[in-house]
């Protein structure tokens, strides 16, 4: 009813056309699929009215040929359309080339010369004046990598928020991972543990020969992380950070009792094909198939079974929820929108991509991780300074 219209409408105003298609899926087959999920989130069965049930299995994603053998009367529609797509260009650099924000040093000092210094400085105060040579030397040698590597700002970086959490009071963890191993961290205060003592190896944290950001995960008081993360905020602009989504997938056991759920099976059925996929991290349907003969008789000899497993197989490992890492903040150079899709949870923006796509693109990733532990030595600290003011201790 509409199409001839806007046909004529096109034609009377000069407004090229282009044709689309309101397309939920990519094969024509893949509509058995799309009706399972839709029952799947709405709670369901196959049989039931959801409300969202698509009128035909034509909501794919058609081939140009097919598009254009639906619009005979109008193939330049089909060439506008075509335009469109070309002028559609996204390139992602995903080499792992690490963006970092720029860190603004005090009166434009060279930033090298400024973290230089402010190990230098720590040297003497973590070791006195009459340190070994040693040490000084595998300080310049890490100094040496750092630079070499272009990490001087990320250490600047994670120094300047760990510096602003000690300043207000917001206790920090002594450091944890291959961090630990480096002494120009420890000088400069990241971390409070002296590598040199315990013979802690830099290299399994940065290694010139394995080029790879640097990661250092900081534990923050419970409480008070979120301080930490807004000071950040602050200091970058709240455009250029943002924290991380997470993908909960549809594992193979749930895979199975959702589908046999949505198909009308028993629990006990359902239960039956659950129960013989081995609870294995990394477990597949198909793995589990392989790998055990009473399933696999199972899907062999019964019609229902196989059905079942098929149609779980598709959906296996698809996202089924979206959710916030606990502890990954970007910091970015430009605008994180400049470089990945953006929502909100809550108060918190958050980008679309979780961890493992976000180190690809070369952004840079910070763990502000949580630790209770820290939360309750700072409330045992508190009562033992009130109770030695009170005279009682």
């Amino acid at each position: 009813r509409t199409n001839p219209l806007i046909i004529q409408l096109s034609r009377e105003t000069g407004i090229p056309l282009v044709v689309t298609n309101d397309s939920h899926y990519i094969n024509k087959e893949d509509a058995e699929v799309q009706k399972i999920l839709i029952c799947i989130q709405t709670k369901h069965t196959i049989d039931e009215d959801t409300g969202l049930d698509f009128s035909s299995p034509e909501f794919y994603l058609k081939s140009g040929d097919e598009m254009a053998a639906l619009f005979p009367e109008v193939p330049e529609a089909v060439t506008n359309t075509n335009l469109i797509a070309e002028r559609c260009n996204v390139d992602f650099d995903l080499s792992g080339k690490s963006i970092l924000p720029h860190y603004e040093v005090p009166n434009d000092q060279d930033h090298f010369e400024y973290f230089r210094d402010l190990c230098y400085t720590g040297m003497t105060k973590r070791y006195g004046e009459n340190y070994p040579q040693e040490y000084m030397d595998r300080l310049n040698y890490e100094l040496g990598v750092i630079s070499t590597m272009g990490f001087i700002d990320y250490f600047l970086i994670v120094w300047d928020y760990i510096n602003y959490a000690k300043s207000v009071g917001i206790p920090v963890g002594p450091g944890r991972g291959s961090g630990a191993g480096s002494i120009a961290a420890y000088t400069c205060g990241i971390t409070d543990i002296d590598p040199m003592r315990f013979s802690l190896i830099f290299e399994r944290f940065l290694n010139p020969e394995r080029v790879s950001m640097p990661d250092f995960d900081i534990d923050f008081c419970y409480n008070r992380r979120q301080e930490v993360i807004e000071y950040v905020k602050r200091r970058y602009g709240a455009d250029h950070v943002s924290q991380i989504a997470t993908f909960g997938t549809m594992a193979a056991k749930g895979a199975i009792r959702d589908v046999g759920r949505v198909l009308g099976m028993t629990y006990a059925e359902v239960d039956a094909v659950a129960k013989e996929i081995p609870q294995e991290l990394g477990m597949t349907i198909d793995k589990a198939l392989e790998t055990n003969q009473e399933l696999k008789k199972m899907y062999n000899e019964s019609e229902r079974v196989k059905n079942l497993v098929d149609n779980a197989k598709k959906i296996e490992g698809m996202p089924k929820s979206t959710g916030m890492h606990a502890a990954g903040v970007i910091i970015s150079r430009d605008p994180v929108v400049s470089y990945v899709p953006l929502f909100t949870s809550g108060d918190s923006v958050v980008a679309q991509f979780y961890k493992g796509w976000v180190e690809k693109l070369g952004l840079l990733k910070m763990d502000f991780l949580g630790l209770r532990t820290l939360t309750v030595i700072r409330g045992f600290r508190h009562r033992e300074n009130r109770y030695r003011r009170s005279g009682n201790l």
